[in-house]
C-alpha cells in the first residue's frame, strides 16, 4: 500500500505583469494589486488603460491555463473566449460578477463594459455598473454603455462569434447599431465575424 502523502494543489497562482517598471498582479480570489514602495495594494483596474495591453503581451498562454484552473466554471467559460481582452475581461469578471450570466449569453458585450471609461469619458465606475445592472438587467447596461437598449442589439451582440473585439471597433460598432438600416442588415446575418463587422461599419470607422 501506498502510504505516500497526496500532493496537494496549491491555490497560489497568480497573474503578474509590470508596465513601465510598476508591477501589477491578480490574486486568485480576483483581487487586483499594485505594488508601490509600501508594497502591495489594491487596485481599482481600468481595463481601457495601456497597462491591460501589456498584460495582454507579458501573461503567457500556460500562466493563464493554469490560472483558471483556480476560477470558478461559468467566469472560466467566459475568459477563455478571449485573447488579447482576457485581462480586461477578468476585472470585469472581478468587480461586477452579477454580469457573468449575461456575458455569458453575449460575449461581445464584454469588451464594452470593460472599456467604459474610454466610451463614456469617466473613471472606473465598477459600482455603478453593478447597480445599473442589480435595477435594470442587461438592458438597463446597454443604455448606460451608450447602446440601444433593445432585443435587436442583444441579438446582434450574441451573433458575433469572434468577441474579444479591438477597441478601435467598439465606438464604431456603438455608432453604427443607432443606424436603423444596420441594425436591418446585421439581424439578418447568419454569424458576424470581426471582418463583417468592419465592413458594416465602414461608415462609422470613417467618420
Amino acid at each position: 500500500m501506498n502510504t505516500a502523502p497526496k500532493k496537494l494543489l496549491s491555490r497560489s497562482v497568480e497573474l503578474v505583469w509590470s508596465h513601465y517598471g510598476e508591477r501589477y498582479r491578480v490574486d486568485n480570489d480576483l483581487n487586483f494589486y499594485r505594488e508601490s514602495d509600501e508594497g502591495w495594494r489594491t487596485w481599482q483596474p481600468d481595463p481601457a488603460s495601456a497597462v491591460f495591453s501589456s498584460a495582454a503581451d507579458a501573461i503567457s498562454e500556460t500562466r493563464w491555463l493554469a490560472f483558471l484552473e483556480f476560477v470558478p466554471t461559468a467566469e472560466r467559460r467566459l475568459l477563455e473566449q478571449f485573447d488579447v481582452g482576457r485581462a480586461s475581461v477578468l476585472a470585469v469578471v472581478a468587480f461586477c460578477p452579477g454580469l457573468v450570466a449575461d456575458l455569458l449569453a453575449a460575449p461581445a458585450l464584454a469588451p464594452f463594459v470593460a472599456e467604459h471609461t474610454r466610451l463614456r469619458g469617466t473613471e472606473p465606475r465598477w459600482e455603478e455598473i453593478a447597480a445599473v445592472h442589480n435595477r435594470g438587467g442587461v438592458y438597463a447596461l446597454l443604455e448606460w454603455l451608450g447602446l440601444p437598449a433593445s432585443r435587436q442589439t442583444l441579438t446582434i451582440l450574441q451573433k458575433i462569434t469572434e468577441p474579444d473585439l479591438g477597441r478601435r471597433l467598439l465606438e464604431p460598432i456603438r455608432a453604427a447599431l443607432w443606424e436603423p438600416e444596420t441594425i436591418w442588415l446585421l439581424q439578418h446575418v447568419p454569424s458576424l465575424t470581426e471582418h463583417a463587422l468592419t465592413h458594416h461599419c465602414q461608415a462609422a470607422l470613417a467618420a
